[in-house]
């Protein structure tokens, strides 16, 4: 029997002007390179918790700072196949809060808000995180 490669992520939502825009990063690597997502990455394993994951992955990506304690859970999503690369296990976030200036990084090659009236084609089920917030 083969094993298949197990993953587990977190993805951050940021938004300003109370929900009129929402924080993208355009990814740098495969899979779903140059498409738009939300800020976030795996699990450093034996080192760190989810929620860290998140603020760590956050800052990375887009130079904003949050907490673990500034994180809502939006959501766990885990259906195989929503990763090309294996089979992935996220966690999101909505950050209550956020400081620092945006700057892109690490995986990212770009970040900028978005108007949630003409959010891009996102990678991954990002959209499906996104409305699943929305609807909070």
């Amino acid at each position: 029997m083969k094993e298949e490669k197990f993953m587990v992520t977190a993805d951050v939502i940021i938004e300003r002007n109370e929900r009129k825009e929402l924080l993208l990063i355009k990814r740098r690597y495969e899979p779903f390179r140059g498409m738009w997502a939300l800020p976030g990455g795996c699990l450093e394993t034996g080192k760190e918790s989810v929620e860290e994951t998140a603020v760590r992955e956050l800052e990375e990506e887009t130079g904003l700072v949050t907490t673990v304690e500034e994180l809502e859970l939006v959501g766990v999503y885990s259906k195989p196949g929503r990763d090309p690369r294996g089979h992935y296990i996220t966690m999101a976030y909505h950050a209550r809060s956020y400081s620092g200036r945006l700057k892109f990084g690490d995986d990212a090659e770009d970040t900028k808000f978005f108007p949630y009236s003409s959010l891009p084609e996102l990678a991954f089920d990002h959209e499906e995180i996104i409305n699943d917030w929305r609807r909070k």
